[in-house]
């Protein structure tokens, strides 16, 4: 089996010689590839690495499209019996394409010898199975970007209900036989064959893209999700380009690893309701019920918001989730003391969203704080949202819908559960946490935000008897310096509001207010906001 990892790689070539496959699946560790390459190598190359590791392939035809691909080409292992580099031009021009026919003559000599097979160029013509890749006349999402494999595909796939097309990287395939001919000599044909090549849509590494651009006119496209790969820079020069287009976009970025793709399903399903392309099946309800309810499952704790028709709140209570979301919805609906029969439609946010099986319907928490926000401050136009285990920063239209949002849902640095692990470290309760850090005398510095490190100069500042109220001020102004990274649109605006539980730290709240110089308004509750957003989309379910 011939392994390659290029669209611009001659596979038409490699199967007249034998079977070939694109390598491409994520990785479930990096256990081999950190320990042959440098930590910070592309995550795409490293999943390569651990591929070929695996014994899949014997031998490995190369495209060099970057430094990293080199890299791995040098540590591939010893037990392949045949690899080879091919030097990948930048432009298509007639040195470029001369060079690259060369190189296509020296692999056809190159496989004869290691195979014992000669080269057919009757076979050669029949290989050539690229279509154009055809766009739909409705509705559709493109992907671009950096490589996307048929796992992170399918991902996306399901956040939408339109149709997805694959136009990343190695995806985007298309060379054409078109005036190539068996009576061509060898020369003559390699030529064709190595302007079909480069005559491809460029990717990102070649000297001119503008061509890439013909991917965006199309009157049917609805949006675009663009994605990177960690530590490979080629493709976020573009996406900073795209940015500024009319064309919704929303960025994502893998580790290539199967682990990650679930962090994902928030963010392409909120993008997913901006673009409102959702189908409007008609929503089961019990026709019995008087109520309507919101709940928020988030990673720490769960939020129930109760309706009535006219969407006053009957009741709201919180709990924590514990290991099970449906257990914890449960448990809040027992603690409200409304039963199911009660209750007309239920729709469900937050992290546990999907697993919390009497919910009627379920609405991302980005989507939900929006609507939420706007009902309990109709002037809000930013919202600032730290809950347990994330940060979000989410800004408004005119009319109260999501315009756009980030997320930090990779890290716990600077959410709920850095402060609580912050606490257990000084021994104070969370109310504590959020009043003391008013107190300080000494304006102390946190430079670790990794809740690991960070505790541990946290217990170097309690040695040299620091105060805690010193110490809490240095905690919540890194969480307020990183909040502020994460939400400068937000610097010097009006209409500034802050939810989930983290909004409840007065401390944290005025260094915030501090470092973007505006006024943030806070709800009574801030942490039920994304329930009650769901609690009235259940309202407006029945209408």
């Amino acid at each position: 089996m011939i392994g390659y990892n290029c669209k611009y790689t001659p596979v038409e070539i490699l199967a007249c010689f034998d079977d070939y496959r694109l390598i491409n699946n994520e990785a479930e560790h990096f256990d081999y590839s950190s320990q042959a390459m440098h930590s910070n190598v592309c995550s795409h190359i490293k999943a390569i690495c651990e591929e070929i590791h695996r014994g899949d392939y014997d031998k490995l035809v190369f495209m060099n499209c970057c430094d990293s691909t080199r890299r791995l080409f040098d540590v591939a292992e010893s037990k392949i019996k045949y690899k080879t580099i091919l030097d990948l031009p930048i432009d298509n021009g007639a040195c470029a394409v001369k060079r690259l026919k060369n190189d296509l003559l020296f692999l056809i000599k190159d496989l004869e010898a290691q195979t014992g097979k000669a080269f057919d160029a009757k076979e050669f013509l029949h290989n050539f199975s690229d279509k154009p890749i055809a766009f739909p006349n409705s509705k559709f999402i493109l992907v671009l970007g950096a490589n996307a494999n048929g796992s992170l595909m399918n991902v996306i796939r399901e956040a939408f209900q339109i149709p997805v097309i694959n136009m990343t990287c190695s995806n985007n395939r298309c060379v054409s036989n078109e005036n190539m001919s068996e009576n061509d000599s060898l020369d003559e044909l390699m030529e064709k064959y190595a302007r079909a090549l480069m005559a491809q849509t460029p990717c990102m590494r070649m000297s001119d893209t503008t061509s890439r651009k013909q991917l965006l006119n199309n009157e049917n496209l609805a949006g675009i999700v663009y994605h990177t790969i960690k530590f490979c820079d080629y493709y976020c020069f573009e996406y900073t380009k795209l940015a500024d287009s009319k064309t919704p976009i929303l960025k994502i970025e893998t580790d290539y690893t199967a682990q990650q793709l679930g962090q994902l399903s928030t963010r392409l399903e909120a993008f997913c309701e901006t673009l409102n392309t959702e189908n409007n099946a008609k929503i089961k309800m019990n026709k019995n019920g008087k109520y309507y309810a919101g709940i928020d499952s988030g990673s720490t704790s769960t939020e129930l918001v109760i309706f009535d028709e006219n969407k006053n709140i009957v009741k709201a209570v919180m709990v924590r989730t514990g290991a099970n979301a449906q257990a914890g919805a449960q448990k809040a609906l027992d603690e409200a003391q409304i039963g199911l029969d009660e209750i007309k439609t239920i729709t469900a946010t937050g992290y546990g969203r999907k697993n919390i099986d009497f919910a009627n319907d379920d609405v991302t928490e980005i989507t939900c704080h929006a609507r939420g926000a706007r009902f309990l401050y109709p002037e809000a136009r930013y919202i600032i949202d730290i809950g347990g285990q994330d940060s979000k920063f989410i800004t408004l239209d005119e009319n109260g819908n999501v315009a756009s949002f980030v997320m930090n849902d990779k890290c716990a640095a600077g959410t709920g559960r850095f402060l609580e692990n912050m606490a257990k470290a000084l021994e104070i309760s969370m109310e504590q946490m959020a009043n003391d850090g008013l107190k300080y005398s000494e304006d102390i510095s946190i430079s670790n935000m990794c809740t690991v490190f960070a505790e541990s100069e946290v217990i170097s500042l309690i040695s040299e008897n620091k105060k805690i109220a010193d110490i809490i001020h240095g905690l919540n102004k890194s969480v307020a310096i990183k909040t502020k990274a994460l939400a400068s649109k937000a610097l010097g605006a009006d209409g500034v509001m802050m939810t989930g539980g983290v909004a409840n730290n007065k401390g944290v709240v005025t260094e915030l207010e501090k470092q973007l110089n505006t006024k943030i308004f806070i709800s009574d509750k801030p942490e039920f906001c994304g329930a009650i957003g769901a609690g009235l989309f259940a309202v407006d379910s029945d209408r």
